[in-house]
């Protein structure tokens, strides 16, 4: 039984389809195109594009003025570009997004001031497009040529250069090259630049030749990718036919085989594949339906049964290729070339990923592939980090090519159905979603939510009125879906809802663990003469004034200001009245506790004066501790107003003569650091025989201890007891 057995990746790729499909395009819209060079390597195809109006030219000097030239996938180099552009050409650029890349590599290594060394082929236009991104390039077509390179010029392994390959290349000619350029210089750079796609391809060929008694490849002799299959698939089949369509098949050669694999380059589109296979079949009929009457016959004797079990399945064969064995040759026909119509719901596995599109296969011929832009999120995302290769995609099908086997998705359009179903439910439901802000209008804003557009009125923005609804823009935000209106396409949504619900549930949280000491972050809300309010999550507690700070603060704005962060702790609350007192200060920050800790009665201190009174003066010893002293202890000799010795901020040394634990009081004294001074002489008055000597009555008379403590008639103040 012949087993005809067809390579998943056989025919055009997707950068091919997309320059296919952009010259269709450019036709339509302009009858007549220009293309610089073949468009694709399949004569065939080229001939059915010039007979719709496109004309094949060599050089861009050739273009007539203002023009409409397309470049083909291959890629120019930047001298094209200039020359199109001085003649005021329309350029539509149909370069592929991975020989795009290696474009940029070439840029970067001359900005760089690097060589940029090729392994490919020097003759093929896409090396000649990359070249012409670096001025100074070099091309060899294997690690033999690179050899011979790098001994001609013995600078360019000292100084380093940047190694790419053309896309089609084979992955073992370019790590073989890879693998002496690293040998031989500890400078280079490489970059694997073979598309991912070449390299499934040139997979699939290899496995198949390896399992099947003959080879079909199909493609363009002058196809560096076809060739290259074509090569693969001799190293490991003795029997291979390279043909660039049906007529350069000869059938009756591969008769022989029991099993022939067919694969097709990067250029030959689905309609020329079909049309081998078509005639392979056609050929090879009478033995295929002989095979198929017999498998099927009712009444299949025992021995028939066991011959055909016995027949050979090849070693490597899976379950699945068993099974499709059993199959006729249109049911695989069939099964490869199913057909897909616009507004179909897809699936397929991502093949290969570039700047501008993602390729997607469907498992049938068809390439189908999704614009970047289709996987782009609100937040900038890199596509690499969005989807992999491997990842199953699901899409709906927005344009069928069966000529060139292309299918444009779209994954947009899919989410947008499901999105609206997902909205609804979250409206039936009461459900929370995300969004961010995209822009503001006349009545509120547009949040963005799974990619549709839902209106939040201002007075559901949460903000207070009259603010500035540009301050949401960008930002991401949590709302309920409010109403939902599919025929009208309108959705609307509530910030302030989510927020008041949040707040209700903190403040039921709150008042549930609340407790004396906990600790919570809080937001300045307002201030008044006695202290500040603070939000501690949906309640306000009081900081009184002499909570805020262990110094002296004239106000509570001396410390805080409304909108700060702060840290706060509970002193005391009532679950009744819903009122909490609330300390800023930090305990571990006590300052008596600090000046206990550093002095006592006897020490010597260096203080400043922070105020002064008719009884004495008040000193700061540490930050938060004052001490007085007395005017008795200002001066060794007797002074009517501390004014007289001191002044505010003056700096003195003083002595502690006593500290009061219990009433944080502290006496200090100058005057016990000095030498009393001797007591002005007096004349005396003559004095009556009955009168006795006594004090002048206007003297004010002070005790004074050794150790500088003051006693006398001087009445004690109010501030003094302070």
């Amino acid at each position: 039984m012949t087993r005809l057995i067809t390579a998943k990746s056989a025919g055009f790729c997707a950068g091919v389809a997309r320059s296919v499909a952009m010259a269709e395009g450019a036709l339509e819209r302009c009858g007549t195109v220009y293309c610089l060079g073949d468009l694709v390597h399949n004569r065939d195809e080229v001939r059915r594009l010039e007979e719709r109006g496109m004309v094949t030219l060599q050089r861009a000097e050739d273009v007539p003025p203002g023009a409409v030239v397309l470049l083909r996938a291959h890629g120019e180099g930047r001298a094209v570009y200039d020359a199109l552009q001085k003649k005021g050409a329309e350029i539509i650029d149909t370069t592929c997004g991975k020989v795009r890349r290696i474009h940029d590599i070439a840029q970067n290594a001359e900005n760089a001031g690097k060589t940029l060394v090729v392994i490919g082929d020097p003759e093929h236009p896409e090396v000649r497009g990359i070249c012409g991104w670096c001025g100074d390039s070099r091309v060899a077509r294997n690690a033999e040529e690179l050899l011979e390179l790098l001994e001609n010029d013995p600078s360019l392994a000292e100084r380093g250069f940047i190694l790419v390959s053309q896309s089609t290349e084979t992955e073992k000619n370019f790590k073989k090259s890879e693998n002496l350029a690293k040998k031989l210089c500890t400078n280079c750079e490489s970059f694997d630049t073979i598309c991912f796609a070449t390299q499934i391809r040139q997979s699939e060929a290899a496995e198949l030749a390896e399992r099947c008694g003959a080879m079909v490849v199909l493609g363009g002799k002058h196809s560096a990718n076809s060739r290259r299959l074509a090569e693969i698939c001799a190293e490991r089949c003795e029997t291979v036919l390279f043909a660039e369509n049906a007529a350069g098949v000869d059938v009756s050669s591969l008769a022989a085989f029991d099993t022939i694999g067919i694969t097709a380059g990067a250029s030959v589109p689905a309609r020329i594949l079909k049309e081998v296979k078509q005639k392979m079949s056609d050929e090879l009929k009478e033995t295929m339906e002989t095979e198929i009457a017999e498998a099927q016959a009712p009444a299949m004797e025992s021995v028939a049964a066991a011959e055909t079990a016995a027949e050979p399945v090849p070693e490597k064969a899976t379950d699945a290729e068993v099974e499709e064995a059993e199959k006729s040759f249109e049911e695989l026909l069939e099964d490869s070339i199913k057909t897909i119509y616009n507004g179909d719901v897809v699936k397929g596995v991502v093949a290969a990923i570039t700047p501008t599109e993602v390729t997607v296969d469907l498992g049938t011929k068809h390439s189908g592939y999704i614009p970047v832009e289709e996987f782009e999120d609100e937040n900038g995302t890199k596509i690499e980090d969005l989807i992999h290769i491997g990842d199953t995609v699901e899409a709906t099908v927005v344009r069928v090519n069966d000529v060139e086997g292309t299918v444009m998705l779209s994954k947009k359009r899919l989410d947008a159905v499901k999105n609206w179903d997902d909205v609804e439910a979250a409206c039936e439901n009461e459900t929370v979603v995300e969004g961010v802000v995209t822009e503001e209008n006349k009545g509120g804003v547009v949040v963005k939510v799974k990619g549709l557009r839902v209106f939040v009125p201002a007075s559901q923005s949460g903000l207070p009125r009259d603010a500035e609804m540009s301050q949401l823009l960008k930002q991401k935000v949590q709302l309920y879906i409010t109403e939902v209106n599919k025929a009208r396409r309108r959705i609307v949504g509530s910030i302030r809802l989510v927020a008041a619900k949040a707040r209700r549930q903190n403040i039921a949280k709150l008042w549930e663990e609340i407790e004396v000491g906990k600790r919570y972050k809080g937001t300045v809300k307002s201030l008044t003469s006695y202290g500040a309010f603070v939000d501690i999550g949906g309640v306000d507690g009081m900081v009184h004034v002499s909570e805020l700070s262990w110094k002296r603060i004239n106000k509570p704005a001396d410390v805080v200001n409304v909108g700060d962060e702060v840290e706060v702790y509970v002193i005391n609350f009532d679950k009744e009245t819903r009122k909490i007192s609330l300390g800023y200060k930090d305990p571990g920050e006590n300052p008596w506790e600090k000046f206990m800790a550093t002095y006592k009665v006897g020490d010597i201190a260096k203080v400043r004066v922070v105020k002064l009174m008719t009884f004495g003066a008040f000193a700061e010893i540490v930050p938060g501790v004052d001490g007085l002293i007395h005017i008795s202890q200002i001066a060794n000799r007797r002074i009517g107003k501390p004014e007289e010795v001191l002044a505010v901020e003056d700096e003195v040394e003083v002595k502690i003569t006593a500290i009061d634990e219990e009433k944080h009081k502290v006496s200090l004294s100058i005057r016990a650091l000095s030498e009393p001074a001797p007591a002005p002489a007096r004349e005396a008055a003559p004095a009556e025989e009955d009168e006795k000597p006594g004090p002048e009555a206007d003297a004010l008379v002070y005790e004074v201890s050794e150790t500088g403590e003051s006693s006398g008639i001087a009445p004690e103040t109010d501030e003094e007891a302070e």
